[in-house]
């Protein structure tokens, strides 16, 4: 993956600016079992309070560190009943925005682009199962690409399931004036996850590579029911219980995984 990394930050001459328009779509969904109504309450009060909008604006800050651009204003709200949104304005860093305002007119570049992330908490009404889902959306024009923030956004929330979107727009020009609509090798998504992050998971691609649309989505491979279960010992819950539960589980990311009702 080093090597990939290596690629995304390589340089190349071109004509005028690189107007090529890269944007990353990551969802990740974490499951959990929560019975009863307190338990779901309180589950709901454990995301807001985990995933609130200051932490998740430190998430993206990182991110936007990764990345190599920098800060032009950040916009966060936290919802009632639950869930937060954080929205983040970057540029390139070798860019000045303040010596781009010219009286009263402000020039936009193309090297502007933003970050941003919501959250979705939500409930089965029947099978006690509790989905957290997060989407974050980072979008960048230029030289700058999100691939190399995978695995720090993998680590920075529990998924159970995680779909990526990658797509390259646009064009842009060498030298010689010739057009290039992609300015680095990539046949998967996967190939810019640690190899120790893509083992614990089962993934899948689906890439149009004329179009440079990539898609990967993965499903975690082993369930461990003490990490599913909300304020509650899985050796307190009866063997039986416990085989359902994680039926229940396997089931629900299922079909998060294949984007369909199966069962």
């Amino acid at each position: 993956m080093g090597d990939k990394i290596k690629a995304l930050e390589s340089k190349m001459k071109l004509y005028g600016f690189n107007n090529l328009t890269k944007s990353l779509s990551f969802n990740i969904y974490d499951v959990c079992y929560a019975k009863s109504a307190r338990e779901q309450q309180d589950y709901l009060a454990y995301i807001d309070e985990q995933y609130n909008s200051d932490r998740l604006t430190g998430i993206l800050q990182n991110v936007t560190d990764m990345i190599g651009a920098t800060v032009l204003n950040i916009a966060k709200q936290d919802y009632d009943p639950q869930g937060a949104s954080v929205t983040i304005l970057i540029a390139d860093k070798t860019r000045n925005p303040a010596s781009e305002i010219h009286n009263d007119t402000i020039v936009a570049h193309l090297d502007k682009s933003h970050v941003t992330v919501h959250t979705y908490p939500e409930f089965h009404p029947d099978t006690s199962i509790a989905t957290f889902r997060v989407d974050i959306d980072i979008a960048t024009c230029g030289q700058i690409t999100p691939l190399q923030t995978l695995d720090y956004l993998i680590g920075s929330f529990d998924s159970d399931i995680i779909t990526m979107d990658y797509r390259v727009r646009g064009f842009t020009r060498d030298e010689s004036g010739e057009k290039l609509f992609i300015d680095h090798e990539i046949t998967s998504i996967q190939d810019f996850i640690d190899d120790k992050v893509l083992q614990r998971y089962d993934a899948v691609d689906v890439n149009v590579y004329q179009s440079n649309i990539f898609h990967t989505k993965m499903l975690i491979n082993e369930i461990n029911l003490q990490n599913y279960l909300f304020n509650t010992d899985a050796y307190e819950v009866p063997p039986m219980s416990r085989l359902t539960i994680t039926h229940s589980l396997r089931q629900e990311m299922i079909e998060i995984f294949s984007g369909k009702n199966i069962f």
